[in-house]
């Protein structure tokens, strides 16, 4: 079940058996979907810093804290998953961050240093967009960037933000994909769906 607004999330366990401590969204993506079984302590990264950035290691009682993935899709590619974030953006050659839109998708709230989404939840049943139109000026990307690590957000006619659990954007020329802050591929289409509960952390 995913977590309702005013619930308690988690539960206090004993330390399980073979707890993997891992740091990084793309490393905790890739055991949580490795097939092992093995449970994976969440201790550093985006995820991390969302779920309070509680340090497990070394715990006898820890978090067991459920989490929705999101199901990447990329052109007719095999999915992937997700546990924090998917970044959307023109090639670094083209303009990167300063040219067309830069399309920000959050299970997690932040993307590094920055605080992009303060509403978002782990375990809501649903992602959070941060978009950017193309039309979006270097002068005010600029601006955005740097309130960005204090979630100092303005409201602005050329960014969208948006709650969802499936979406699908389209494009005419090939992005460039991040997820989990590892380089994925570039694609024209790109689908999102959030997994609930998909998966199960510690902390």
């Amino acid at each position: 079940m995913t977590i309702e607004p005013g619930e308690p999330w988690g539960t206090t366990v004993d330390r399980p058996d073979k707890l993997r401590y891992l740091v990084g969204d793309a490393v905790i993506t890739s055991a949580l979907r490795d097939g092992s079984a093995r449970p994976v302590a969440v201790a550093g990264g985006d995820l991390h810093r969302t779920i309070g950035g509680r340090n497990p290691v070394g715990r006898e009682k820890v978090l067991k804290l459920p989490i929705d993935l999101l199901r990447v899709t990329l052109d007719d590619g095999e999915p992937q998953h997700a546990c924090a974030h998917v970044l959307i953006q023109l090639p670094t050659v083209r303009g990167g961050w300063w040219r067309g839109p830069v399309i920000m998708i959050m299970n997690a709230e932040f993307i590094g240093d920055w605080h992009v989404v303060a509403r978002g939840h782990p375990n809501d049943g649903r992602a959070e967009s941060c978009a950017w139109n193309a039309d979006f000026g270097a002068r005010q990307r600029w601006g955005a960037r740097r309130r960005l690590p204090g979630n100092q957000h303005v409201p602005h006619p050329q960014i969208e933000t948006r709650s969802f659990r499936e979406r699908t954007w389209e494009f005419d020329r090939a992005m460039q994909i991040s997820v989990d802050g590892a380089r994925a591929a570039s694609a024209r289409r790109v689908q999102i769906i959030v997994e609930a509960d998909a998966a199960t952390v510690y902390a």
